[in-house]
């Protein structure tokens, strides 16, 4: 029998304002938070969370993403200033063969319009093409969703087209906006 080998150390990142790291158990409560919100999850491309033990399976979930065949990081954000999460992003779905992979993120209402997302994700992304041999990240963001879509386009993605509905959640289909951040552009911006 093979013994898998063992996961490298999460990958702890500094920005100037946030402490990203790992998500543990210890987060659902803010998770749920921030998921359990149906109103403010709504373009989120899942069911929003209904009870708290559904954000202990949201940890969990993310936590896995790191031994899936497939798999990617998902950081939990938290003020330098201030412990506790506020929000979670990350890269997942990572196609090693086309060097590609999606990105995904949420921020708490209370800090949202305040760039964090913004600085959080600079440094994923910079950790993801240094070390992921990347050459695409994609996001893929409903019509609706003014903010993650400006949010996008500061970070340099390119829109690529409309993907007719694509998603199904809350018992009904969504179209979503297809972006991508290829790596030149991202190294000819920083």
């Amino acid at each position: 029998m093979t013994v898998p080998a063992p996961l490298p150390p999460f990958p702890v990142l500094e920005t100037e304002r946030l402490h990203l790291r790992e998500i543990t158990l210890a987060d659902a409560p803010a998770l749920f938070a921030v998921h359990g919100d149906a109103v403010y999850m709504r373009w989120f491309g899942s069911e929003h969370l209904r009870v708290p033990e559904d954000a202990i399976t949201l940890a969990q979930m993310f936590a896995s993403w790191r031994t899936l065949p497939n798999p990617g990081t998902r950081w939990a954000l938290e003020l330098k200033s201030e412990p506790g999460l506020i929000g979670t992003a990350g890269v997942f779905g990572w196609h090693r063969a086309w060097h590609k992979c999606l990105t995904g993120f949420e921020i708490d209402k209370k800090h949202a319009g305040q760039g964090l997302m913004r600085e959080a994700l600079g440094a994923i992304f910079d950790w993801s093409f240094a070390t992921m041999a990347l050459n695409r990240i994609e996001a893929q963001i409903h019509p609706d969703n003014a903010a993650s879509r400006a949010l996008a386009k500061r970070l340099g993605f390119q829109e690529e087209g409309l993907m007719r509905e694509v998603g199904f959640w809350s018992g009904a289909y969504h179209d979503l906006v297809q972006y991508a951040l290829l790596r030149r552009d991202w190294l000819a911006s920083r």
